[in-house]
């Protein structure tokens, strides 16, 4: 056998024990880049990154560290990279400004980057969440839509810092490691975006393993109020301070009475049926994909709805706009249409 034979296949070796070791840290690794960037399009391209840039490294690995932190370490400085020529990420409700009047016309921004959603088949595929409910609650973590949003607002050495010690665990060690940085300097960070922060976590919404059946059967009733176009039922299953948001539409809507009357005014609709709902989940929350009907009689993607639910009741949605969303979520741009392919 000549040497350069055995060198193909020395490497071809190493290639199958690369991809086998660290495969299934993909998807979790989706996830972390989405917290870091709020951006599941730039985590995915950044997942890419990562994997390219451990593989032309992986002759170096001598195990210091484990395998994951050791990805995580790549994907956290792929990110900071990446955030250092980008602005953040905002909803509506982060820009600063009070909540919009639902009699007047929404405005569209395209010029912002606004948070994107977070399919849960990015980070699971198509075999779905975990069954076991400990399994699916650490796969969940610090993805929610509130916590994301939050993370946003911190700069991005502290959201690194945060997203390591606090979601994934990693020690101010093993963090200070990664950031190339000392444990002191992690545990300051740690700190100050602890003081941006505070509970956001707390505050997110109930995932969607975690929703009771009463709490299934208000999602449903949500779900079917829309397909009715009974706009009352809409909002009877919401809070009294539930909030409303649109992006790329720059404004936020607080209370039943203001979004019974932003949709009553400004949804396309105007009678039952005029609206389906896929059910499906996002960012480890209760979602639907919400298709309008046409003068056609098609139902075409409309808005990807991400459902907050907290003590039984309906406490915000989010209604992302952007017909990558459907294709990242595997729904089909259009009912009766093949899913749109895996990007």
């Amino acid at each position: 056998m000549s040497a350069q034979v055995e060198q193909d296949d020395r490497v071809a070796g190493d290639r199958t024990n690369f991809e086998v070791r660290t495969a299934p840290l993909r998807g979790e690794l989706v996830a972390h880049c989405y917290r870091m960037l709020g951006s599941a399009g730039e985590a995915e391209d950044l997942v890419q990154e990562t994997y390219l840039r451990a593989w032309r490294s992986y002759h170096s690995f001598e195990g210091r560290s484990s395998l994951r932190t050791w990805m995580y370490t790549i994907a956290t400085n792929c990110c900071l990279t990446a955030l250092r020529q980008q602005a953040r990420r905002p909803l509506p409700s982060g820009l600063g400004q009070p909540p919009g009047n639902p009699s007047v016309a929404v405005v569209e921004d395209r010029a912002r980057d606004w948070l994107e959603p977070l399919p849960d088949r990015l980070v699971w595929g198509e075999a779905g969440m975990p069954v076991d409910p400990a399994e699916r609650s650490v796969a969940t973590e610090g993805v929610q839509l509130a916590f994301v949003a939050t993370l946003q607002e911190l700069p991005p050495l502290q959201r690194a810092v945060l997203v390591l010690r606090e979601v994934l665990q990693l020690s101010a060690a093993e963090t200070a490691s990664a950031l190339g940085t000392t444990a002191a300097a992690v545990n300051s960070a740690l700190q100050r975006a602890r003081a941006t922060v505070g509970d956001g976590l707390e505050r997110s919404g109930r995932r969607a393993g975690e929703l009771t059946q009463a709490e299934h059967e208000i999602y449903a009733a949500f779900c079917a109020a829309f397909e009715r176009y009974d706009i009352p039922a809409v909002v009877r299953v919401m809070t009294e301070q539930a909030t409303w948001q649109m992006p790329p539409f720059d404004r936020f809507y607080v209370g039943r009475e203001d979004i019974r009357t932003l949709i009553g005014t400004q949804c396309p609709a105007a009678a039952p049926q005029d609206l389906r709902m896929v059910p499906t989940t996002s960012n480890g929350q209760p979602a639907a994909g919400m298709y309008l009907r046409g003068e056609d009689g098609v139902h075409r993607a409309f808005q990807l709805c991400v459902v907050d639910i907290r003590d039984g009741a309906i406490t915000g949605v989010v209604g992302f706009f952007d017909p990558d969303a459907f294709r990242r979520a595997g729904l089909p741009v259009a009912l009766g249409e093949d899913p749109a392919p895996t990007p």
